[in-house]
């Protein structure tokens, strides 16, 4: 049957409305929580996240609780504009011999927070969440969840599947990229410092023909450790091809990465990779470094600057460091 909508109607599909997450017949904003079933069941509650990135990812709500906000010691940060800086909590109450009720109270947010597309007023004190209740901040979703052990496992393998390489166990390049324009976008809306270093191994290919591809399996895993083992929590590392990565630093200016990226260059070239049968290997790395800039319109403009500069460390002979601050 042929399809009578319009290029444009196929290309521009709405936005996902609460009702999209929400369980067929949702619970009550304010209605007792999961324990009022009787005994506690096993598990433990978590936020699953349906919109924002990365999607799929398990929030798992502990005795503490969870802060929500764009400040940076909320345990949940999301950067957005739309966010306050201490936008919303939720919490665990007790309840003896069963479930924990979940409660969420608005932190007099600017934009609002809502359950099952209702307002959550802070003069109004906590709401009361059960089971498949979405919290929307802004752009982001989260469905409540109670979770046992097979249901996490689960939420952590997809989520996985969606954002890891499966060799390096770093990032994959969707979610690098993701963050990349993420973070771009909120260096230029606040001018705050943003800086990325990609990286190429060298002479990667004579190291599969000479050494065979277990080793060079081997040699990526050890430049993700090596990086992994050098860079801050607020940092981020994802393979984007091949051999080639990308180191994304928030808060960073130029100099401050030059540095990260000189100490990179270093400990790889010093890492033995023991190999079948002969002498340890050792590698080293190209690494092309870019500062954001104010005429810079995504992130793919720091990509284009920074191969560049990569070209340019490859060009002067390899295991070099190489900035391009062009403005």
């Amino acid at each position: 049957m042929k399809d009578s909508t319009s290029p444009s109607q196929r290309m521009s599909a709405p936005r996902p409305l609460f009702e999209d997450f929400v369980e067929a017949e949702p619970p009550t904003l304010n209605g007792p929580g999961l324990g009022e079933a009787g005994l506690e069941p096993p598990g433990q509650w978590a936020l699953i996240r349906y919109s924002g990135v990365p999607v799929g990812e398990v929030l798992l709500l502990g005795p503490e609780g969870l802060s929500l906000g764009r400040a940076s010691e909320n345990q949940v940060r999301l950067p957005e504009p739309e966010i306050s800086r201490h936008h919303a909590r939720l919490e665990l109450v007790s309840q003896k011999g069963l479930a924990p009720m979940v409660l969420l109270s608005d932190l007099g947010s600017t934009n609002g927070t809502f359950v099952n597309g209702r307002v959550v007023l802070s003069r109004q004190g906590p709401a009361a969440l059960r089971h498949g209740d979405v919290v929307r901040l802004g752009p982001h979703a989260f469905k409540l969840k109670h979770l046992d052990t097979l249901e996490k496992h689960y939420h952590e393998a997809v989520l996985a599947q969606a954002t890891v390489d499966p060799l390096t166990c770093l990032h994959n390049r969707g979610a690098v990229l993701r963050f990349l324009d993420q973070h771009t976008d909120l260096a230029r809306r606040y001018r705050r410092p943003l800086a990325i270093i990609l990286c190429d191994l060298d002479h990667f290919k004579e190291i599969n023909d000479h050494y065979g591809h277990a080793a060079g399996d081997l040699a990526l895993r050890t430049f993700g450790a090596v990086v992994c083992g050098r860079l801050r929590a607020s940092d981020l590392v994802g393979r984007i091809g091949g051999e080639e990565f990308l180191v994304v630093l928030p808060e960073t200016g130029g100099g401050e990465a030059m540095t990260v990226a000189e100490g990179l260059r270093a400990a790889l070239a010093a890492e033995p990779i023991p190999v079948q049968g002969g002498p340890d290997l050792r590698i080293t790395c190209c690494f092309g470094v870019v500062e954001h800039s104010p005429v810079d319109p995504d992130g793919g403009a720091m990509l284009a600057r920074a191969d560049l500069a990569l070209y340019r460390a490859k060009a002067l002979g390899r295991n070099r460091v190489e900035f391009d601050g062009s403005r």
